[in-house]
């Protein structure tokens, strides 16, 4: 950690406990209050303790320092949120204030917020001039020239003020594909100890591409020509390279691990709107529907010999199995447990009300109480009969991926054409791959979008027999 970074946090404090201060005596003078010194004495200590407990906590001084104003308006607004209820908080529970003093309080909480945004603009704008003079640049050597290398240059020029400047570029070995300007590319790898004899060099940023990072000898070559030189460096792992786009990095007291498979859902307030959309949707679904239910399952006596519903085991989330509900549609069905048998084209098994239930997919409703007891979503991917599961699990790599969230009465692979049979390759890469694609890419109005199609587009009756 440089010098400057143990300073600026201290400096920062200071600045806003300054304001703090100007902030409480400006709204006693304005408000002309002359009483209560000793609790309005005390209030402002509890303000300044607030304040750098609750700083501490989210870490206000540690990140953002060197960001632009509208990140620091952004991490200070949130911060002051917070010190604003708890302040609120603390004096109204701890202090029996009358009416003008809790004027006092609201107004000096304005105060310091106003005053601090300006404060903050003024101070970004003086130490960014500062740190844009030359005497203040930090010379930087790049190991990589690919797309991390690209992602580094990229934020040093949108960043000037950071006081960054690349000196050049050195390739890992000589089959790397340059992605930076060529004009900086100052040769190989093995040319670092003599560039870092002859040159100034102040950091080092390996932004190496996974598959050359595994040869974990050349990293240790460059950190430990670094440590000869007394220069500082930085790391840029390849995280995209390694787990792909969908990760996130975790921070949990002193343990820091990667989350490989980070979806939309695994969000908090994703997997909340999803669950309560299912539940009012589905609610509302069976209330609505009713009479529909009703008449069906009179139809479905009255067609042919049988129970009103066909109710087999289907491979839910994370694997485990659930019985689904769907309205008989034929004279002799499957087993509920181990069916292996796929409906055929003009299947003689199929009855009349049957033919024109599984038409217009109407033999599917029942499954609103398989979400409204929570076993499935609206949207989501179509659940399989075990044997598929397992032939497609052994077909496709990510296939099993589809089983992290719950499965759907509907899905993107429905509504753009395909369901019904898994028989040949482009039909089981392609149900699969837009399965995927849906949880990859989920949002609520995605889902919205798929029970629009579901009821009033074409291809979601495709193939229905």
């Amino acid at each position: 950690m440089s010098r400057l970074s143990l300073i600026l946090p201290i400096f920062y404090f200071t600045v806003d406990a300054s304001i703090l201060v100007v902030a409480f005596s400006g709204s006693n003078y304005l408000l002309n209050r002359n009483h209560h010194q000793g609790l309005e004495w005390t209030a402002l200590a509890t303000a300044i303790s607030l304040w750098a407990v609750i700083a501490y906590v989210r870490k206000l001084y540690q990140s953002n320092l060197n960001n632009g104003f509208t990140p620091r308006v952004i991490s200070y607004s949130k911060t002051y949120l917070i010190f604003a209820i708890a302040l609120l908080s603390v004096t109204y529970l701890t202090f029996d204030f009358p009416l003008e003093v809790s004027k006092e309080l609201l107004s000096f909480v304005l105060v310091f917020l106003a005053l601090n945004i300006i404060v903050n603009y003024i101070l970004i704008f003086v130490i960014t001039l500062w740190r844009r003079r030359s005497e203040n640049i930090k010379y930087t050597l790049v190991i990589g020239v690919g797309d991390l290398a690209v992602k580094i240059s990229n934020y040093f020029d949108s960043n000037p003020d950071f006081g960054f400047r690349i000196k050049g570029y050195l390739k890992s070995n000589g089959k790397e594909e340059s992605k930076v300007n060529s004009t900086k590319v100052i040769g190989h790898l093995r040319d670092i100890k003599q560039y870092l004899s002859d040159n100034p060099i102040d950091e080092i940023v390996i932004a190496l591409p996974y598959k050359s990072a595994r040869n974990w000898k050349k990293i240790k070559n460059i950190i430990d020509q670094a440590d000869l030189n007394g220069t500082r460096v930085s790391y840029l792992p390849d995280y995209k390279g390694l787990f792909g786009n969908n990760f996130k990095i975790i921070h949990d007291g002193n343990l820091h691990a990667v989350n490989v498979r980070q979806l939309p859902l695994d969000e908090f307030q994703a997997a909340i709107e999803k669950i309560i959309f299912d539940f009012v949707f589905s609610g509302l679904a069976l209330l609505l529907l009713s009479p529909a239910l009703i008449l069906i399952s009179v139809l479905i006596k009255l067609d042919s010999p049988g129970p009103v519903f066909y109710c087999p085991f289907r491979v839910g989330r994370g694997g485990k199995h659930f019985k689904i509900f769907k309205f008989r549609t034929m004279y002799e069905n499957d087993r509920a447990a181990g069916g292996m048998r796929s409906t055929l084209i003009n299947d003689p098994r199929i009855t009349p009300v049957g033919r024109v239930l599984r038409k217009y997919n109407l033999d599917e409703l029942p499954q609103f109480l398989n979400v409204f007891l929570g076993e499935m979503s609206v949207v989501g991917p179509r659940p399989h009969r075990n044997f598929l599961n397992q032939q497609m699990k052994e077909h496709l790599d990510k296939y099993m991926l589809r089983h992290y969230f719950k499965p759907g009465i509907t899905g993107w692979a429905q509504v753009n054409g395909w369901r019904g049979p898994t028989e040949t390759e482009l039909q089981i890469s392609q149900r699969t791959a837009h399965d995927l694609w849906y949880i990859e890419n989920w949002s609520f109005l995605l889902d919205l979008k798929i029970v629009w199609m579901t009821i009033f587009s074409r291809s979601a009756y495709q193939n229905a027999f």
